[in-house]
């Protein structure tokens, strides 16, 4: 057991003057320095590791990023009426959803649609008027509806699902829906009449 401690420590002096022999001039010994520094490469440079010679490897089919939620209706009017149908708002009206909601549309919505949703905004004599989130029409739009058309745009509005995660463009649908169209009962879609 003596002799075994014996031997351990001479080792560990062994190496630890192996390792301290290092001047400004010589670099000290490593073991394994492959393992601390491995060969670095940038995204698109050849790679002579790979199959197929490249750094940047495609994902494996099927598989989707983490928090990615694939949006299951493609973009035309008959999707956007079936995503109506289909899509429940997850957001009631909280004081904090739509004060979210509220910033979102101030960035990315009040340039075209208006500070009260009116189609009125700053460039909206640069591009055919948005409707009013007011009119008939999109009076009678579900929030499923509204957030397709945020997801897959419309017309000359096109899509911000690569600006805003799923939660976000919910925020929005639920600010229109109360703030600027009225309506207080999300789950029934029932207009009833605020003051304002």
């Amino acid at each position: 057991m003596k002799q075994q401690a014996i031997f351990i420590a001479g080792i560990t002096a062994a190496l630890s003057a192996a390792g301290c022999g290092a001047t400004s001039q010589k670099r000290a010994y490593e073991y394994m320095p492959d393992m601390a520094r491995d060969p670095a490469y940038k995204a698109f440079a050849p790679n002579a590791a790979t199959r197929n010679g490249l750094t940047l490897q495609a994902p494996v089919p099927g598989t989707i990023p983490r928090g990615y939620h694939p949006i299951r209706f493609g973009a035309g009017e008959d999707e956007a009426v079936r995503a109506g149908r289909e899509l429940r708002n997850p957001f009631r009206a909280s004081p904090q959803t739509l004060a979210e909601g509220e910033a979102l549309y101030r960035t990315y919505c009040v340039v075209c649609h208006g500070e009260q949703g009116r189609g009125d905004g700053p460039i909206a004599e640069k591009i055919p008027h948005p409707p009013s989130y007011t009119s008939d029409r999109l009076m009678r739009f579900p929030p499923g509806r509204i957030f397709h058309v945020v997801t897959m745009g419309a017309g000359r509005m096109p899509s911000y699902a690569t600006q805003l995660s799923v939660s976000e463009r919910w925020k929005v649908v639920t600010y229109i829906r109360v703030s600027l169209q009225g309506f207080t009962n999300e789950s029934t879609g029932i207009r009833e009449e605020t003051t304002r």
